[in-house]
């Protein structure tokens, strides 16, 4: 089977350029599954009801977050009861929502995880732990599980990725927004990004309007994050899965840059 994953989808452009190219790749690559992390999609923070929806709508079969999960205050209305959605596994397990979920198309399915890192980021539940536990249940169901690792540390996201080698198809890196030149294949058959990359403005610093991000680092005074307008980037990895025993055969980045 064949997977796109997307990189880190940021605001309206990087949803207007998810949903120019999802619909060619698909059919250019004969995609099974599309999966993108969203947690910026909704104004550059979060995610609503209504641009879930327009997600959905564009090609993408399951959506993953990160540590801006809870930064709009209404996915606490639709965050259970959508299973297309997964948040980090290892935020606190009474908060509303699941860290893994399973879908289908056909005769074939996948697993998806995500997972959240904790070097340089919020003090949650240990990932590698939650990880055992989220994978145990999957492999129930499926032979396929894609991990969306959203972490900081390049070193804790390739740990991660040689801790589960073999054990799940891909670690997928994702929250910095840029993408790395490092996929390769484990020697156990689990393929392995530092990070996928980011689906929004080009121009930008990592999505936001550069002048403000230079003027924060500059004067160290606080500003408002707005994002940045021109040209957009569409970040992705396409997996080739051998979907009878798991492994990853391929891993490809792709890089297209849009309205220069």
């Amino acid at each position: 089977m064949k997977v796109l994953f997307i990189g880190d989808i940021v605001g309206n452009p990087g949803r207007k350029t998810a949903k120019e190219i999802i619909q060619k790749i698909k059919k250019e690559e004969e995609i099974d599954f599309c999966i993108a992390n969203c947690e910026n999609s909704a104004g550059g923070s979060g995610i609503t009801y209504v641009v879930a929806q327009e997600l959905y709508n564009s090609g993408i079969d399951v959506i993953t977050l990160g540590n801006h999960t809870w930064s709009k205050n209404e996915v606490l209305n639709f965050i259970d009861s959508d299973s297309r959605i997964v948040r980090p596994a290892n935020y606190p397990q009474e908060l509303p929502g699941k860290g893994s979920t399973v879908v289908s198309r056909g005769n074939i399915k996948i697993g998806v995880l995500n997972l959240m890192g904790r070097v340089y980021m919020d003090s949650i539940d240990c990932p590698f732990k939650a990880a055992e536990r989220e994978i145990e249940y999957l492999k129930n169901f499926v032979k396929v599980v894609i991990v969306d690792m959203h972490a900081e540390a390049t070193s804790e996201k390739c740990a991660l990725a040689w801790h589960l080698d073999g054990r799940v198809s891909c670690v997928l890196g994702t929250h910095t927004h840029v993408q790395t030149a490092d996929e390769r294949i484990l020697p156990c058959g689990t393929a392995f990004i530092s990070d996928v990359g980011m689906t929004g403005p080009y121009d930008g610093i990592i999505g936001v309007d550069r002048d403000i991000i230079l003027k924060k680092f500059i004067t160290h005074m606080p500003v408002r994050f707005e994002i940045a307008k021109g040209p957009t980037q569409f970040n992705a990895v396409i997996l080739d899965i051998d979907d009878k025993n798991g492994k990853t055969r391929r891993i490809d980045r792709v890089y297209k840059v849009l309205n220069q």
